[in-house]
């Protein structure tokens, strides 16, 4: 599979994810929607919730381009071993 198919793939699952939105826009793992954990690389343009300070951005919904290694997405907890390139720490 390419990494445009498990993008697509992956923004199917963010549609039905019960994350909050307003939730998601802070970076601090103590506001994190419930039952849900950062993954890393697998954010969309324009699509992620956050980023690790390397990313060269303000945060969210501001990654430059698809799978950044910095720009992360909630999560269900479990879900991103699943996706491929799916991190859960920054590289």
């Amino acid at each position: 599979m390419n990494k445009s198919l498990l993008t697509a793939a992956l923004l199917g699952i963010l549609s039905t994810a019960p994350v909050s939105s307003a939730l998601a826009a802070n970076a601090d793992d103590s506001a994190a929607p419930a039952d849900t954990e950062k993954c890393y690389g697998v954010a969309a343009k324009g699509k992620n919730d956050c980023k690790a300070p390397s990313a060269g951005h303000d945060c969210k919904g501001k990654a430059k381009k698809d799978n950044e290694d910095a720009d992360w997405v909630y999560l269900k907890k479990g879900e991103c071993e699943k996706v491929a390139g799916g991190e859960k720490t920054a590289s």
